[in-house]
């Protein structure tokens, strides 16, 4: 995805060197980000999701079951009753095909 252009029209070639040539003279540092690239597979990022999941549901059992008496009625511990109620086996039982080669 392209950058919003600076000004109402795109710069010229010439004016982006001159920009450039302008902050390399100036001092200002580069500043140059990158995205880490994620080489898992579908099956072992599937994998690595559910497994996820059923680790925070155990947390969510916890949180439920350390709630002080007067918090048992309240919406914080209906939501958490619904996520513990989850049957995540359905989803562990789920083995993703593998894909030509790759995984």
């Amino acid at each position: 995805m392209p950058r919003k252009s600076i000004g109402e029209t795109a710069m010229t070639d010439a004016e982006r060197q001159a920009r450039y040539r302008a902050a390399r003279a100036a001092g200002v540092p580069i500043v140059r980000t990158r995205h880490q690239a994620d080489h898992r597979g579908r099956a072992r990022r599937w994998t690595d999701h559910v497994t996820g999941l059923v680790k925070e549901q155990a947390e969510f059992m916890a949180w439920l079951e350390s709630l002080p008496d007067n918090l048992q009625d309240s919406a914080t511990a209906d939501a958490l009753r619904a996520i513990c109620e989850l049957d995540l086996s359905e989803l562990q039982a789920i083995a993703p095909p593998r894909g030509f080669g790759r995984d």
